[in-house]
């Protein structure tokens, strides 16, 4: 992973190298963003219990799996370790559904809930479902949502193959989608052609550890190309999908 950072870095650039409007707001005003939001020190203060937790749950994942534990017996502690959002990136997403304020938002990927409660904290006006296929966790994770008095969350159970289809025709638009659920080229790439079927040119789609493997930096060369993708933001650990019909195609590599 260090070398494909330090491959990044290389080809990345600042404010300075953006040539777009657009980007240039985004990336001043929601990307380098380092100020404090009000709800940031209670998440992170949740996030603390999670890390000091001496309890276990027996897990089912459907993903790519974990390269650090591949046991279904695992400490809660160490999957909000492990396998939770960092803090920065958890923020920066709370900044972008702050920044959009989108109205439908589709979190493929709860775990304990951490990156769900920051996209839910970033617009309480939000629809906002989260998927999760293994049901002590999103358990855990519904009773986080309640703590927050989040009623706009919608916790979805089960593989998210069969999940996904359900929840996408119970809605008429998508304004933002973060991509977590399943670190491979395949099932990547086929929730996006989903998703998309119910996106317009103001959505929104973020895509995690898009180059977490192989897999996933072919995953996202190919999500690039889409014809109907008009502008992408490679930030490392995420990589941001635009669709504005009025852009032209252009792709930028920051760093963040």
């Amino acid at each position: 992973m260090f070398l494909r950072y330090l491959q990044f870095w290389l080809r990345s650039g600042n404010a300075h190298a953006i040539h777009s409007p657009f980007v240039f707001q985004l990336y001043n005003q929601v990307i380098r963003n380092t100020k404090p939001y009000y709800c940031f020190e209670t998440l992170e203060d949740s996030r603390m219990d999670l890390l000091t937790s001496q309890e276990s749950i027996t897990i089912k994942d459907f993903g790519a799996g974990s390269r650090v534990n591949t046991s279904k017996q695992r400490k809660i502690r160490d999957l909000a370790h492990h396998s939770e959002k960092s803090p920065n990136l958890a923020q920066l997403l709370f900044r972008l559904v702050n920044y959009f304020q989108p109205a439908t938002i589709f979190d493929l990927g709860t775990c304990l809930g951490t990156t769900t409660l920051y996209l839910a904290h970033g617009y309480k006006h939000a629809q906002l479902y989260t998927f999760e296929g293994d049901l002590g966790l999103a358990n855990l994770a519904r009773q986080r949502f309640e703590k927050f008095h989040c009623s706009h969350i919608r916790s979805v159970v089960g593989n998210i193959d069969d999940t996904l289809e359900e929840a996408l025709k119970e809605i008429d638009r998508l304004d933002f989608v973060f991509f977590d659920a399943n670190h491979r080229k395949e099932p990547t790439l086929r929730y996006f052609e989903q998703c998309l079927r119910k996106s317009d040119e103001n959505s929104v789609f973020v895509f995690d550890d898009i180059y977490w493997s192989e897999e996933m930096q072919q995953a996202w060369q190919q999500i690039k190309k889409h014809p109907s993708v008009t502008l992408t933001v490679d930030l490392f650990y995420i990589g941001i999908v635009f669709f504005r019909k009025k852009q032209p195609v252009q792709h930028f590599t920051l760093r963040s």
